[in-house]
């Protein structure tokens, strides 16, 4: 849902749209209900991983408006699998448009493992990590992409209360492509569960800089799901930096899930 996360944006930078969203304009996302407690829409993720042979697809859409660009993914499909007990296979495939120059085309592709290391108790929190790879396949001179394999490193932890839940984390982000440089990112979120179908929660998230003219970012958003019935929701963010260079992000889409056997 991861994910989704801060991407580097076009000019000349892109691929930080593919966690920071805006307008509720664009199409939906196939998301998997069940697992849908923590993780997307938000930009702050999560340890949990999908549950042992269960499978979640995403179908979704992302807009990040910042001062002289806005990128949209319109679409970008992201995959599921639980491979194992406590561990996740994770994929996302967008596609790209960037109003600057009117490109439009496959950005980065994303791949990644979530493990859980540590079970939640009544006093301790689940905690996990969630290494993320960004493959090349986006077209750089364009703006479509890094133009070179990159990574992001994050700790996720996540407690719950009731029908309240609380995570997020820190991590770090190596990208040695020219004219990018290696961050710090953190995240933190708080949501509530109104009923079985409404979820609502916000969070700050924070983006050091991704690039050596680049400053750093602060986020505050809020967003949630609802739910259609335990297989399909309904997920959407939108928000706004309140420091450092100015975006405003959202996240519209559709969440589905499915067991195998």
């Amino acid at each position: 849902m991861r994910n989704y996360r801060v991407y580097p944006v076009a000019t000349p930078f892109f691929l930080r749209c593919l966690s920071l969203l805006k307008i509720v304009a664009c199409i939906s996302v196939f998301l998997a209900a069940q697992s849908a407690v923590a993780g997307p829409p938000f930009q702050t993720d999560d340890p949990e991983p999908v549950e042992y042979r269960h499978f979640e697809a995403y179908l979704f859409s992302t807009v990040d408006h910042a001062a002289n660009s806005t990128s949209t993914q319109l679409p970008a499909v992201e995959f599921n699998w639980g491979a194992l007990n406590n561990l996740q296979i994770h994929t996302v495939i967008p596609a790209t448009y960037l109003s600057l120059n009117g490109a439009y085309g496959v950005g980065d592709a994303e791949l990644g493992v979530k493990y859980r290391f540590l079970q939640e108790g009544n006093r301790r929190p689940q905690i996990g990590v969630f290494p993320l790879l960004e493959f090349p396949t986006g077209n750089r001179s364009l703006g479509l992409g890094n133009g070179q394999l990159w990574a992001r490193l994050p700790v996720w932890a996540q407690k719950s209360f009731g029908s309240w839940m609380t995570y997020g984390g820190l991590g770090y982000q190596i990208n040695h492509a020219p004219g990018m440089k290696d961050s710090l990112f953190a995240g933190w979120l708080l949501q509530r569960s109104f009923n079985k179908r409404l979820t609502l929660g916000a969070e700050t998230y924070y983006q050091g800089p991704q690039a050596a003219d680049a400053r750093q970012t602060t986020f505050v958003d809020g967003g949630g799901y609802y739910n259609f019935r335990p297989s399909l929701s309904l997920l959407f963010m939108a928000g706004h930096t309140v420091a450092g260079e100015r975006h405003t992000v959202a996240y519209i889409g559709l969440y589905y899930t499915w067991k195998r056997g």
